[in-house]
């Protein structure tokens, strides 16, 4: 079971990783002129990314629903923030590689393509939902119900299984 002083210092991680993106999606563009620097931040951000998503998984293990063989259960409840996480660390690194590309022989040059605006877009977009979602599903882990037995865990068990 997560205890509270472990729950609160993983749930400061969390937020902790989720700020440095959000920092890096708000001001990387500043450092355009240092693509070296910019790829550092990049970097560090995708790993940040992958971190957080790794957390998450970390606590579904932890759980006793996860623990009773209910990963489908588990699955189902937080489908949307799995698969949002995927789909933001496929698209930051779609995007960090392109924008890389087009501008580190030549930093001094605006680059923009149509189709870099449209995964920069579509980036920043996912990056709401997954910082929005992963949020919810954080503070949502840390339910009692889902480290104890209980008649809502027994219910489930029942609906899963008829």
């Amino acid at each position: 079971m997560l205890q509270t002083s472990n729950y609160s210092l993983v749930l400061f991680l969390q937020f902790l990783l989720l700020f440095y993106d959000l920092f890096v999606n708000s001001f990387s563009e500043l450092l355009r002129t240092a693509p070296a620097v910019q790829l550092v931040l990049f970097i560090i951000q995708d790993i940040a990314i992958l971190f957080n998503v790794i957390i998450i998984f970390l606590m579904f293990f932890n759980t006793f629903v996860f623990q009773a063989g209910l990963v489908n259960l588990l699955f189902h409840k937080f489908k949307g923030t799995i698969l949002l996480s995927a789909a933001y660390l496929a698209l930051s690194i779609s995007f960090h590689v392109w924008v890389m590309n087009l501008r580190w022989r030549d930093s001094s040059r605006f680059v923009w393509t149509e189709g870099l605006q449209t995964l920069f877009v579509f980036q920043r977009l996912a990056a709401v939902l997954y910082c929005y979602f992963y949020k919810r599903t954080a503070v949502h882990l840390g339910d009692p119900l889902f480290y104890q037995d209980s008649l809502w865990l027994r219910k489930e068990f029942a609906h899963f299984r008829g």
